[in-house]
């Protein structure tokens, strides 16, 4: 890469911003999941020569670069931000599906990827390993989005999340043993195997001590404080400071940046933080998580165009196979004992566990004399790009075909009364501004909006029955009656201090006030 000033590279990056801004604008618009949209458009931008761009494309798919931005720059916020606002009840609920998955289905994974990329792929011990590290990561911000699109159960995307929170940190863990390590251990044979264990071991204990020592330390902190912009930065150093500092000392930073964040987000919020304070920092991790992700997929489809596949259809079709095929063991085995979990849920989690940034930073921190190196970035960046667009695009549709967005029939049943209360409304309307406009005379009139009307009045009955027997649902409506209510008092209390009839200090109390009833509604339900 040839030397740049900063004034230059600023510029690179304002142009990425910009191209990645505009794709997510324009995904989320159309309804479609924006990380397979930037994906795709970052290849097509790769494939393609655009003259104006090329600095930009030389510039993102430095290896070096590249690995800094997704690992040190973005990693620590993306998974800072999801074990922030997950619930710890929600984990507890869920650790079993969580765990084996996270644990036994990682290692399972490892395993069979590992010797089979020696029988089929001709890898060494080690160039195997490292690629079954690389493959038993997976990357749950695409799947995400579209769950939320879609509205499948909490309960299914609190699985899948926590899930890749503890996978990710436990698959770098095998990725830097694979890499670094194995061969002396293998040399050592069975003392070899009881260092690799201890490494292992001591790897992810060190990183949750610092997590847990970092994230109870600063939730402590948060006492003293009732400052939301001082906060959010609070939290800013914890995701950082925790990832670092456990990276430093040889311990794993995304367990440590994991364990921090999720004590920060349910012990910290309820001991240091107003709801205001909360809402506020949940609302910045939100912006910042966007706009990462969206760089981050954007740098991963212009990273994916180095690969030349010409030659390599067959190494890549086994790849992918090997891969699918030790997913769908990992999944379907460690869930077996599990109860409460539908075969259907089995099949999403299984297609929906897809790889992305974090396998092609691993690979790309590959020592370039590393042997294989340029094998397993062949295969590692192929299957990346497979999982991202083939089962990317596949996830939704499989969603809906299994039914796991299916409403219940309650709801449904709730749903169609209203959309015919509000038709006999709007043709109620209709007729009295059309009466007025053509000079219609009353009795006309009268005599349809009378029939209308009466089926109004039919399908209220039909509600407040509907209502006495599914009570959740007369709850939904309150509560977002209510929220309305109190966005509109938000507005008026910023009315009265433009027009100066209120102090800036009297507006913060009441902003404060209506932002926790709006926290608490949201907690609540």
């Amino acid at each position: 890469m040839h030397e740049m000033d900063l004034h230059h590279i600023f510029q690179l990056a304002l142009i990425l911003v910009m191209i990645a801004a505009g794709i997510t604008a324009i995904a989320k618009k159309f309804k479609q999941p924006y990380p397979i949209a930037l994906v795709i458009v970052g290849a097509i931008i790769g494939l393609v020569n655009i003259p104006v761009l090329e600095p930009l494309k030389d510039f993102i798919t430095e290896g070096e670069v590249f690995n800094f931005v997704i690992i040190t720059l973005f990693l620590p916020a993306l998974l800072g931000e999801a074990a922030l606002k997950l619930p710890f009840s929600h984990l507890n609920e869920n650790k079993k599906p969580i765990l084996a998955l996270a644990f036994g289905g990682t290692f399972l994974s490892f395993i069979i990827i590992g010797f089979s990329s020696v029988w089929l792929l001709e890898f060494t011990i080690p160039a195997a390993f490292v690629f079954a590290a690389l493959m038993s990561a997976t990357d749950p911000v695409s799947v995400l989005s579209i769950f939320k699109s879609v509205g499948v159960k909490k309960r299914l995307a609190t699985v899948i999340e926590g899930e890749s929170l503890f996978n990710d940190g436990l698959a770098v863990v095998l990725f830097n043993i694979s890499a670094f390590s194995l061969i002396s251990y293998m040399d050592l044979g069975l003392l070899g195997a009881g260092y690799g264990v201890w490494e292992f071991v001591k790897v992810i204990s060190l990183g949750l001590i610092i997590g847990g020592l970092m994230g109870y330390g600063f939730s402590r902190l948060t006492r003293y404080f009732d400052d939301y912009p001082l906060e959010i930065i609070f939290s800013m150093i914890l995701f950082y400071g925790s990832f670092l500092l456990a990276e430093s000392f040889h311990a794993s930073g995304v367990i440590a940046v994991v364990v921090a964040a999720l004590i920060f987000g349910n012990y910290g919020s309820k001991t240091g933080m107003s709801p205001a304070t909360k809402l506020n920092i949940n609302n910045f991790w939100d912006v910042a998580t966007l706009l990462a992700n969206s760089l981050v997929f954007l740098m991963v489809g212009l990273e994916i165009t180095r690969i030349d596949v010409a030659e390599n259809w067959g190494l890549i079709f086994i790849a992918i196979i090997i891969v699918l095929i030790a997913r769908s063991f990992a999944v379907y085995s460690s869930l077996f004992f599990i109860k409460n979990i539908p075969l259907s849920w089995k099949h999403i989690l299984n297609w929906g566990g897809l790889k992305g940034s974090l396998s092609i930073a691993l690979v790309l921190s590959l020592p370039r004399d590393f042997e294989g190196r340029e094998e397993i970035l062949l295969l590692a960046f192929s299957v990346v790009l497979f999982s991202l667009v083939v089962q990317g695009l596949s996830i939704k549709p499989l969603i809906s075909w299994l039914g796991v967005n299916k409403k219940e029939a309650s709801h449904q049943e709730y749903e169609a009364i209203m959309a015919r209360a509000h038709r006999m409304e709007t043709g109620i309307q209709e007729i009295l501004k059309v009466r007025k406009r053509l000079f219609v005379t009353e009795v006309v009139s009268r005599e349809i909006t009378d029939e209308y009307e009466e089926q109004r009045a039919e399908l209220h009955k039909e509600i407040d029955e509907l209502f006495e027997k599914h009570p959740e649902l007369r709850e939904k409506q309150e509560v977002a009656l209510l929220k309305h209510s109190l966005y509109a008092q938000y507005e008026a209390i910023d009315h009265l201090l433009r027009e100066e009839i209120i102090s800036r200090e009297v507006a913060e109390k009441e902003k404060d006030l209506i932002t926790n009833k709006i926290v608490e509604l949201e907690e609540g339900h």
